[in-house]
This record gives structure tokens, sequence and C-alpha cells, in this order.
């Protein structure tokens, strides 16, 4: 980063950026609930026009998202899956090639194996932690590479600036889906890719109230047209929720610096526990890919964590059923603690041949650690690990 467009430390520039900056301006930046804008006439250059193209509150959102990534303006979505099929959109025509990661969120599989191809658009999906075998996947019709790292749900890494050498010299662009970390943790375009794409609606806005998507990059041509894919399918981000996510926006750090600590101290407590087959978390020792984390991310690891039980899907299932401070449901990134089972929500439209290719099994569970105290969590996690054992064992008798 530079010190000229990055003067400030995240923790300071985050709670800066959803305020006013000049003077006589609101602390808190103001809704704009507005669909359309008056001209002063046929020649007027109004920065904004109609709501759909461009607007104030969106735009406070798209500057502060640049900002911290050291990029222009972001190009904010709808939603993140809205994000990702505009930078498709942008970039690949009929006959082009994208290698993407196997392991990645179940709806930009279903994107690229379901709506693309109707498009004449071809994916190859391959292990991205193997970097030969990206290389190996490219042709001369490959235009995009994309990777989510860490993969969700398993937590699998991918090396950025590895891939974005490997990309870059075959002519192909690099995006990276930075949902999980966001550039708190890890910074996707200073390690050499073209795109860091998120949704919104997990860590950044971290309150489960708005949903949205945005795409952050350096070349301005490109987001002009990520702007001009926007203005034509109308997949723009709504000014109540680009405010909400502002206000989230302030204490990312904060809440990102509580939550990972929080998800290390399960992940430890789970990586012991006799019940638990395999943990995932890239601190732990066992993990694989421990010394890239510590190279690629900054300083923490996120609150993701994911672990399998002795006993396969039918103890999963239990203990999705007896917790009780945990709340089942399909999502990531809110300030409280969530399980999913990502088998049958989160990945449950992508084949089952796919699901266990990358080691979402149906005895796999997602957690997503929120603010609340590690050791009431592992409390809840227990007793529901005693309920399942106890049935088990009742069932076994019966």
């Amino acid at each position: 980063m530079t010190s000229q467009a990055f003067p400030l430390d995240l923790d300071t520039l985050c709670p800066r950026l959803a305020q006013g900056q000049g003077d006589g301006d609101p602390l808190v930046i103001p809704i704009v609930q507005s669909t359309t804008f008056c001209r002063s006439g046929l020649d007027s250059r109004a920065e904004h026009r109609y709501s759909r193209e461009s607007n104030p509150t969106v735009a406070a959102l798209e500057t502060a998202l640049g900002r911290l990534e050291s990029a222009p303006p972001a190009v904010a979505f709808a939603t993140g899956l809205a994000a990702e099929a505009a930078l498709f959109q942008s970039l690949l025509t009929a006959g082009d090639h994208v290698v993407c990661s196997r392991a990645v969120y179940g709806g930009t599989t279903r994107l690229l194996q379901q709506v693309l191809p109707k498009q004449g658009i071809e994916t190859t999906f391959v292990d991205s932690t193997d970097c030969e075998a990206v290389a190996h996947a490219l042709r001369a019709e490959t235009k995009l590479v994309f990777i989510e790292t860490p993969a969700n749900p398993t937590l699998v890494l991918s090396d950025i600036a590895r891939i974005a050498v490997i990309a870059h010299a075959r002519g192909a662009l690099l995006a990276v889906d930075n949902t999980f970390l966001t550039p708190v943790l890890q910074q996707p375009l200073e390690l050499g890719a073209d795109f860091s794409v998120y949704s919104t609606t997990k860590f950044i806005e971290g309150h489960s109230v708005a949903l949205g998507g945005a795409v952050v990059g350096r070349d301005p041509e490109l987001l002009d047209e990520l702007r001009f894919i926007r203005k034509c399918t109308g997949g723009v981000q709504a000014p109540f929720n680009a405010w909400l996510t502002l206000q989230g926006l302030k204490t990312l750090p904060l809440r990102l610096q509580r939550q990972s600590e929080n998800a290390r101290i399960l992940a430890e407590w789970l990586s012991v526990h006799p019940d638990v087959a395999t943990c995932h978390y890239p601190s732990l020792h066992g993990f694989a890919q421990k010394r890239l984390a510590g190279e690629q991310h900054r300083g923490a690891h996120g609150a993701v964590v994911a672990f399998e039980l002795d006993g396969g899907a039918e103890r999963a299932r239990g203990i999705l059923n007896a917790v009780r401070l945990c709340r089942l449901v399909e999502h990531v990134g809110s300030v409280e603690t969530l399980l999913t089972h990502s088998a049958s929500m989160t990945h449950g439209g992508v084949a089952p041949e796919e699901r266990e290719a990358t080691g979402v099994t149906e005895g796999l569970l997602r957690l997503s650690v929120g603010l609340e105290n590690p050791l009431d969590v592992c409390a809840d996690l227990q007793q529901a690990l005693e309920a399942t054992s106890e049935e088990r064992s009742v069932s076994c008798r019966a």
C-alpha cells in the first residue's frame, strides 16, 4: 500500500470512512432515499441522475471499500452473486474459458456450471491449492482465473501471489473472493490479484440486516465496464442497504479481531475433542497450509471454523437439532455465532460427488464464530455433543 493513498491504519480508517469529511458535513453519512435527481438543464453535468446508475449513499460505500485496498471506488451490487455475475459478464464472451477453484461457494458453482454455459462460456474447476494444477488448466481461451481463499467451507487456501503470476503470464486476469477475510485480514490486490470480490452481506456489514456485494479493482476501464453492466442489468445496491453496510464498516476491524480470537479458541478446543474427527482452521498445528496462512493473512485468520464429527452425517444432524446458543442458518459473518450444514444448505445445489471431492461431506459443520464469550459457545457445543452421544447409545441398545 502507498502511504499517500492509504495513510491510516485500518483500525483508524474504518470508523472514519462512513463519516462526513468536510466543514458542515453530517457526522453520519445520510441515506439519500431517492430514485432520481434534479438537473439544472439539459446540459447539466450532475454527478447523480438516477439511482440505478449511481446514488450518493451507494457512492460513499464504494469510495470506502476502494480506500480499504488503496484502489479507486469499488462497484457495489445488490448481492455478492450479482457482483460475480456482473464481473463474468464484463470480462467474458462466448468461447471464453474460466479456471475456478474446486472448493468454492455453492452459488458460484451454480453460476459457472448452469448459467454461463448457456452463453458459450466454459469453466474448468481445479484444486487451486495446487498452483501447478491451475497452470495446467489454463488455455489460450482462458480469460479469468477465479479463486476463493479461504475456501467455503473447508478453509483450504490458494496462493494468491503465485497464481497471479501464473495467470498474468498467460494473459488471464485473477479475481479473488475475499468475503471470509475482508480487506482487514487479506489484501488480494496487494498480492497481485486484479479484482477482490465480496459479499458485503457477510462480515463487512456484519449484523445480518443488509444484502450487498462489491467488486474492487485498480483498472479504471474495467471498473467503468462493471458500472455499465450494472446499469444495464439493474443489479445496483439499495441506498438503505449501503447505509447499513457503512455503519457495519465502522466496527469491522474490531469485530474481526475479537471474532478471529474466539474462532481460534474454539478451533483449538474442537481439534482435541474426542468426538471430533477433523477440525479446519488456519492457525492449527495440523493445518496443512499454516505457513501460507501466516504469509498471506494479516495477523489473524478469520471467524470461520469447519469440523467433522465421529459419527458422520447422523451425528452432525443431531448436533444441529441440539444446539441452543448457536443459530442454525445459511449465513456467515454476523455478530452471533452461526452453525451451517454446508452439504444441505450452502452447497445443496452442488452434485454430491462434487461436494465430496472438495471435502464438503454430509458430516461437515461450518461454524461462523460471533462476539459471544467463546466459553459459552464451547458449553453449547459440548451439551449438544453429549445429547447426541446419549441418543446414539440409546439407539444402539434398542
